[in-house]
């Protein structure tokens, strides 16, 4: 990407704004040669601030960006010649290794400065390079007094590349002192698969590591290096690399491991804030892919970007110097990658870069004799419950380790942190909670298994945080306490010997079991179910009429029956109009008869309650309302057993052997049994032998 036009424009109305254009300044282009679009941003933004730091100087810095991409050796090396041949007074980058030679050797021959701000392991002397970053055998001796200060007895460097490796060569001396150093790389197969030879160096049985790899894979080895359980508290880490910070790292660091990494600015610094804040604003008005941030935080802002800000600045007031303060006068001239000709003025720069001093992003900007940067500062970060904290500063110059690490908070809050532990989780073999997976391809691990428990586990691995392996109980006992020798068998066993962390399974929570084991909340509830023959109808009974009222019913009804006869007896006996003349013909006859003797007020009632009539008719009005509500009664429970009886007619009637548990444990005719060494088959051994 290339951003000339918009840089001259800017330019033009910063100068407006200002009120300088009537004003004459000595311009002095740079160019930027860079991979990364955040180094040519911040290439720019620098420009523009060193420009605006001294608004009285007559030096004013263009840049001139171009990105190109990583391996691109070939146009770094075109793009290098183009911009000598614009007049280029000094030239920034290429922040890629592939490029980086071709573009020095040209500077070299042209004595044009040359500022880099990546690692380099073959800086020279006497060269138009200038390489603010700091020097790589100096960042190795802070991982070397860290290993000392730590007192490791046996250190296991794990690289991902030689560069990576070459970070920390200073460690390797410390064979010769009595201490051992172990390297191991990390090979893969398969892209970004470093499993296998993580397991290999956990097998080990190590757990103090350098980590020396490259940002490209870091994030990636911490995810597997927790994936393969080698991030928890009995591990230790110093990771070399100084842009960790800008890593997600709180999926560690409730896991109590040790990582100990080193920190050259600070996110928090308002300079380094307001970088971070200007390359944002600068992205979004380029409309360049921001993976819609809504802020850039600065933490995220990596340390060769902050150098690169750095190097402007020191490039700046170097010219600053030479052209105001010592009245020396440069001028930038074109060259020609074809010819021999180059810029006197070049070592000059150079020369003063060197020796110069300048107070930047990346803290103190000094080079030694030799001219590398070796005069500088390093935070100490340990990560913690709270984030990343310093615990410690390191001086390159006087080779000073200052540890002054707070007291550590406790991981335990009344309860075992399980955060990134590995756990062993015992099943059986059980459908459908616990089941091999029916595949044609070979699985390994905890592929094999699936069901309801199995998903359990895995969900409540993805909330509480912890790795975990499952282990099959071979004999699928549950767990059973065994009187004679005092101990339990079976899963539950397995838990209380630490063999296992926990187990999972259709296994019922008794307080048996809770006097040996804790017990979760249970994840179903289904009780005890009991499957046995469905039972026969029984046979029809020769007094099933009788069914639709209970005995009580059918004793007072037979009272009733007595009681209303005599009543009506009675009444008929003491009312007048139920004497009637036998002799209708006979005026007065010698004699009168009553209807309502004991046997016909017996038959009357009992035509009633049969529904029958009979020639029985009251004539009093005492008789006839002691009949309605006679009439009445008997509609009522005729109807009633009319609808009972043909209910008890349509509907079988079931014989069952038992009615409750307690009545199938006392029986002994039905033979019934349960799950061997099950919370239901010990019930019913306790309370009863017969079980098969």
């Amino acid at each position: 990407m290339y951003f000339k036009v918009s840089l001259i424009i800017s330019f033009v109305l910063i100068n407006l704004l200002k009120g300088e254009s009537d004003r004459q300044k000595q311009i002095y282009k740079v160019g930027g040669i860079f991979s990364n679009v955040d180094h040519g941003i911040a290439f720019e933004i620098a420009a523009f601030s060193a420009n605006n730091k001294y608004p009285w100087s007559e030096i004013e810095l263009v840049p001139f960006t171009h990105i190109i991409a990583y391996q691109h050796a070939l146009k770094a090396y075109s793009t290098t010649c183009n911009l000598l041949r614009d007049g280029v007074a000094g030239l920034f980058g290429p922040s890629s290794e592939f490029s980086s030679a071709y573009v020095q050797s040209i500077c070299d021959a042209k004595e044009i400065p040359h500022v880099e701000t990546h690692c380099n392991f073959n800086i020279r002397r006497n060269d138009s390079l200038v390489n603010l970053h700091p020097h790589p055998r100096s960042l190795s001796n802070l991982f070397l007094d860290l290993v000392e200060a730590y007192r490791w007895q046996k250190v296991v460097i794990i690289y991902d590349n030689d560069e990576s490796l070459l970070g920390v060569s200073t460690i390797l001396g410390l064979n010769k002192k009595e201490k051992v150093v172990v390297i191991k790389q990390l090979e893969t197969q398969d892209s970004g698969n470093f499993r296998p030879a993580l397991t290999t160096i956990k097998a080990t049985g190590n757990t103090e590591f350098v980590l020396a790899c490259s940002m490209d894979v870091m994030e990636e080895v911490l995810k597997q290096l927790q994936q393969v359980g080698m991030m928890t508290d009995i591990y230790s880490y110093i990771i070399t690399n100084l842009d960790v910070q800008t890593l997600d790292l709180s999926p560690y660091q409730y896991a109590g491991t040790n990582i100990t990494l080193g920190r050259i600015i600070d996110p928090e610094d308002t300079e380094v804030m307001q970088l971070a804040e200007s390359i944002y604003k600068f992205r979004k008005s380029r409309e360049v892919n921001t993976e819609d941030e809504v802020l850039f935080p600065s933490w995220k802002m990596r340390y060769e970007t902050a150098l690169i800000a750095d190097a402007v600045q020191l490039f700046y007031e170097t010219l600053y110097d030479l052209t105001i303060d010592k009245k020396k006068s440069i001028t930038a001239t074109p060259l020609s990658c074809h010819e021999d000709s180059s810029w006197n003025e070049g070592y000059t720069i150079t020369n003063s870069m060197k020796t110069k001093s300048v107070k930047g992003l990346t803290g103190l900007i000094r080079f030694d004799t030799e001219g590398f940067r070796s005069d500088f500062n390093i935070d100490i970060m340990e990560l913690s419950l709270g984030g990343l904290i310093t615990v410690g500063q390191w001086n390159s110059l006087r080779r000073s380790l200052n540890i002054y690490r707070p007291e550590k908070t406790s991981t335990r809050s009344g309860v075992e942190n399980i955060f990134n532990r590995t756990l062993t989780v015992i099943i059986t073999i059980s459908q459908p909670y616990g089941m091999l997976t029916e595949t044609t391809t070979q699985l390994v691990g905890n592929d094999r298994f699936e069901g309801f428990c199995i998903d359990v586990i895995r969900e409540l691995s993805h909330i509480l945080g912890f790795n975990y392996t499952f282990v099959i109980q071979e004999d699928g006992v549950n767990g059973v306490f065994n009187l004679t020798t005092g101990l339990w068998n079976g899963m539950i066993r397995e838990v209380m010997e630490g063999r296992a962390d926990l187990a999972i399974t259709d296994l019922t929570v008794t307080s048996e079991r809770e006097t040996a084991v804790d017990f979760t909340m249970p994840f179903m509830n289904l009780g005890i179910s009991i499957l046995y023959k469905k039972p026969e109808p029984a046979p029809p009974s020769l007094f099933m009429f009788v069914s639709p009222f209970s005995a009580m019913v059918w004793i007072m009804l037979g009272v009733s029956y007595f009681i209303v006869s005599l009543c009506i007896f009675v009444m008929g006996r003491l009312a007048p109009a139920e004497w009637q003349n036998p002799y209708p013909c006979v005026d007065e006859p010698e004699f009168l008869v009553n209807q309502f003797s004991i046997r016909n007020s017996l038959w009357f009632t009992m035509g009633a309650l049969m529904q029958q009539g009979s020639e029985l008719a009251p004539i009093s009005i005492s008789t006839r309302a002691a009949s309605g509500v006679w009439w009445l009664f008997v509609l009522i429970m005729v109807s009633s057993y009319t609808a009972n009886l043909a209910a008890f007619l349509t509907v079988e009637t079931l014989v069952t052997s038992f009615k409750d548990i307690e009545e199938l444990a006392s029986q002994d005719e039905i033979k019934f049994g349960a799950k061997k060494g099950g919370a239901t088959a010990n019930y019913f051994r306790t309370h009863h032998t017969g079980m098969a």
